[in-house]
């Protein structure tokens, strides 16, 4: 249990770091629209699985990942120099489709509201 409580603190701090090298640090115009919303820290704390949330189409979602991928070798140095870890770990990038689906399921929920609307009014 002790493990895990660490596995969660350390993948906060990567969280806030990456969140703060990618709006600070990192000069790649295709990474603007970037907001970090998971990190999560494997056992070994070697590998870090990193959702992101990127606003705009599917071109810019796949542009967005690979800035992010072109940048992982800065982001893994700046994230081993500015925490005190025994290994720099692995960044594994990946959409965040939450934000997605939930603006998706409330266009539904509109949609059906206004369709029990227009059946209500005469």
């Amino acid at each position: 249990m002790t493990n895990n409580r660490r596995q969660d603190r350390v993948g906060a701090l990567i969280q806030r770091e990456l969140s703060e090298i990618i709006q600070r640090s990192l000069k790649d115009p295709r990474v603007e629209f970037c907001t970090v919303t998971q990190a999560e820290v494997s056992p070994d704390l070697k590998y870090v699985d990193v959702k992101v949330s990127v606003i705009g189409d599917e071109a810019q979602k796949d542009s967005t990942l690979a800035g992010l991928k072109s940048a992982t070798g800065f982001m893994r140095r700046e994230i081993g120099r500015r925490l005190t870890l025994r290994y720099s770990p692995e960044l594994r990038f990946t959409l965040d489709e939450s934000v997605d689906n939930l603006m998706r399921i409330d266009e539904l929920l509109r949609s059906v509201e206004s369709d029990d609307d227009s059946l209500t009014s005469p």
